[in-house]
């Protein structure tokens, strides 16, 4: 149960109520920030760009990458960043050949040719490929990593998606068996992703809900998902990638004495949802306005988050406050 003494009013309205997290997610219109890629290096405006044609990771998707956004020229979470992408190249068998603090500074010199500013949040992304090789699908020996970093303004969220809250669907399209294709390899082919996203939208959803081929509950196209369920906040223990928005939201709660947990989601459970949200690292915690089922059935949900989802917001607008001011040394310009 959520005590008393924790409950917003449920006549407040998002924009109102979040005078941080609201504010938060939607400060990204300001396109101060011009587009701007690194390539090993090589810094240009987006459009003029360049990887070799023989790159893996445009032949195969044969790459790892992480996306972080900054607060005042902080980036979220930047040690957790790098430890999961070192753990997706070791999930691939592929050997990062820059080190930490070079890629630091590529994404530090990105940065500032972009204009990020503390006025102007940034959308920071950097790929490690496999590097080039011949066209065959077995990385031979002795291949080099190729980085990429991308520097851009914020997705533009639109506020409706938080006053309102997003259109889901649980669809046909089954995401990867996790040994077939670790869903913690956060790498460059999304296809199943996209399939599923794809099937969501000319459905008229905004985004999808993946079942496993057991019927259980994994995730979004590119966000984790969380349920109300039995007056509990859960979100699915498995199938998933291990996010770190989602990993942040559980600390939050946490430390603000709420309860949540990793529970494996039945796809039969979500009958008995009451709210659901998804988290990622661009829209940390968006509010769902309906969930589409198999059946046919559609659930709704509370105008712009019910009470878990609107004191999830809140509390990890203030973490996220907290954070930023203990990680001011991060900045990135």
């Amino acid at each position: 149960m959520i005590r008393s003494d924790t409950l917003i009013p449920t006549d407040s309205r998002p924009g109102l109520i979040f005078g941080l997290a609201v504010e938060c997610q939607l400060r990204t219109t300001d396109a101060m920030i011009s587009p701007t890629i690194n390539v090993n290096g090589t810094i240009t405006p987006a459009e003029e760009a360049r990887i070799p044609v023989l790159d893996r990771g445009f032949l195969y998707g044969d790459s790892v990458y992480e996306v972080f956004r900054t607060y005042q020229n902080v980036p979220l979470f930047l040690e957790d960043h790098f430890e999961r992408l070192e753990n997706s190249a070791r999930l691939i068998h592929m050997r990062i050949d820059q080190s930490r603090d070079e890629l630091m500074s590529a994404i530090r010199s990105t940065a500032r040719v972009a204009g990020v500013s503390a006025e102007h949040p940034a959308y920071v992304r950097y790929q490690i490929t496999r590097g080039d090789g011949q066209i065959d699908l077995y990385p031979e020996d002795g291949l080099t990593s190729r980085f990429v970093v991308i520097v851009k303004s914020l997705p533009d969220w639109k506020p409706h998606l938080y006053q309102h809250g997003v259109d889901m669907l649980v669809t046909a399209v089954r995401r990867n068996a996790s040994d077939a294709l670790d869903p913690n390899i956060k790498g460059g082919n999304y296809l199943n992703n996209i399939l599923g996203l794809t099937e969501a939208r000319q459905r008229g959803a905004d985004d999808c809900v993946m079942l496993d081929a057991g019927g259980w509950v994994t995730e979004a196209a590119n966000s984790n998902v969380w349920f109300v369920l039995n007056d509990e906040l859960v979100t699915p223990a498995s199938g998933n990638l291990r996010g770190l928005t989602k990993k942040h939201v559980h600390i939050a709660l946490k430390e603000a004495g709420l309860e949540s947990a990793e529970k494996d989601i039945h796809v039969g459970d979500l009958f008995g949802a009451t709210e659901c949200f998804v988290t990622s690292a661009t829209r940390e915690v968006m509010p769902c306005a309906s969930l589409g089922l198999p059946s046919g059935q559609t659930l709704r949900f509370a105008e712009g988050g019910g009470e878990w989802t609107r004191l999830t917001m809140k509390t990890f607008s203030a973490y996220i406050d907290r954070y930023i001011q203990a990680h001011q040394a991060d900045a990135i310009v």
